[in-house]
């Protein structure tokens, strides 16, 4: 028998006892009108949209896509996608899971679409769960039957596709990103849950402090969102209660509410908090203000952004590697979210931390645009102009100029500052970590700019 996303035996069941399923189960979407989120997929006309329609009406369009790859973080409706082809498509409907399935089973399916094609012209959808999972012999097998059509194939992935889908079924494939839930798609979906009877029927209600808390440690995950609010209400019928309360859910979830308003006041104190437990190399501090900011589901691009000004304001030349590990864990933070963004916070948490300190970057800025600010410009220097065009060496621009490369140790005695701030030293180097080094160099270049050196 082959594998079916739902089986009828599932459905039947479900239908004649619906408290049987999941909660979350029960309130999958059955039509694209009922999807939360995911609008910038689901408008008139779109791939996704004219799948569905075109299946429900039994046509095929020629111009229709033959392989989708939905790419996206957990609970963002990639599944429910594919059930709502499922349920509206006149198509013959099959999943795998790359978890369980290997190249075996692509085969099966595929052999069995080209019988029902060439028997019956009955075409078949695969959505294909987790493809990141399938080595790239195993992506390979599905080529002939995407290029030709005989599937349509749905494959979904938490992965970046262009890392761990192959190119010659990338480039076959329409690709489609969904967006984490937001708290309002997630605060809808929930109410629903709570009023509609094949949720909970208006069994309890969800008073505002709880339901904020259900939504942060959701995480814009709708599955999760639904698995709390169940277990929740079951705790509360259970002690008869018909309201769930804060602590009701924070028992049942076993995760305590943070008091972080992400809009408010605490969203940047602690901000605040964590950047300067940096600064003071406080690493334990650091740790708890990260854990307090993930922990209240902050965007981990957030967190990552004030880490790369941290860098570069703290840090600077003491540690020239303190920005470039910043910049790194904002790309990972970019590429991955959480829950495993939490490690590449930390790690770049604990490496600024512990690192030398040094602002003299921020200062030695500061202090140049205070005197741009205050008028302390005047004209770039005539040898340093620019020199190209006709007529330059006519106004003086460029003569005199001395090519550093053509002296000995590069570096050549003459003026570039303007007349304003020649002479001025922005940049005061520490003698902390690495800029030790700069604070010898930089004296010896000021020397031989000035003409003092051998």
């Amino acid at each position: 028998m082959e594998p079916d996303l739902f089986t009828a035996a599932a459905e039947a069941r479900q239908e004649k006892d619906p408290s049987s399923s999941p909660l979350a189960v029960r309130m999958r979407p059955r039509t694209l009108d009922e999807v939360v989120g995911q609008a910038h997929l689901l408008k008139p006309g779109s791939p996704m949209r004219r799948l569905v329609d075109e299946g429900a009406s039994g046509g095929t369009s020629k111009a229709g896509p033959s392989s989708v790859i939905l790419w996206g973080p957990p609970g963002t409706g990639k599944t429910t996608l594919a059930y709502v082809v499922s349920k509206a498509t006149n198509k013959r409907f099959v999943e795998l899971s790359a978890i369980t399935a290997g190249v075996k089973e692509v085969r099966a399916v595929i052999d069995g679409a080209r019988r029902a094609a060439g028997g019956f012209g009955k075409e078949t959808v695969l959505f294909l769960d987790e493809i990141h999972r399938f080595s790239k012999a195993q992506q390979d097998s599905l080529l002939p039957a995407v290029e030709n059509r005989w599937v349509t194939l749905i494959a979904a992935t938490t992965e970046n596709p262009y890392f761990s889908v192959i190119s010659p079924l990338l480039s076959r494939s329409l690709l489609l990103t969904l967006e984490p839930l937001t708290d309002e798609d997630l605060r809808g979906l929930v109410q629903r849950a709570l009023t509609e009877e094949r949720g909970l029927g208006s069994a309890v209600t969800l008073p505002t402090d709880a339901e904020a808390h259900l939504l942060r440690i959701a995480g814009g995950d709708a599955r999760r969102a639904l698995t709390a609010l169940e277990a929740a209400a079951g705790a509360a019928l259970d002690k008869s209660e018909a309201q769930i309360s804060l602590q009701t859910v924070e028992e049942t979830v076993d995760r305590a509410a943070v008091k972080y308003d992400r809009d408010g006041d605490q969203h940047y104190d602690v901000a605040s908090a964590l950047i300067k437990s940096i600064r003071g190399s406080d690493v334990d501090a650091a740790l708890h203000y990260l854990a307090r900011m993930i922990e209240a589901g902050e965007d981990p691009r957030f967190i990552a952004r004030r880490l790369m000004i941290s860098a570069s304001e703290d840090i600077g030349l003491a540690d020239p590697t303190a920005l470039p590990t910043a910049v790194a864990a904002a790309q990972a933070v970019a590429m991955i979210g959480f829950p495993e963004a939490a490690l590449t916070l930390s790690h770049a948490t604990i490496a600024l931390a512990l690192a030398p300190k040094s602002n003299a970057a921020t200062t030695a800025i500061g202090a140049a645009l205070a005197d741009v600010r205050a008028g302390h410009a005047g004209p770039v220097p005539p040898h340093l102009r620019d020199g190209h065009y006709k007529g330059a060496a006519k106004l003086g621009h460029a003569q005199g100029y001395v090519y550093p490369h053509d002296v000995p140790g590069a570096i050549a005695p003459q003026q570039y500052a303007p007349d304003a701030v020649h002479g001025k030293r922005y940049y005061e180097p520490t003698r902390y970590g690495a800029e030790a080094r700069y604070a010898d160099v930089v004296e010896k270049v000021r020397e031989r700019l000035r003409g003092d050196g051998g």
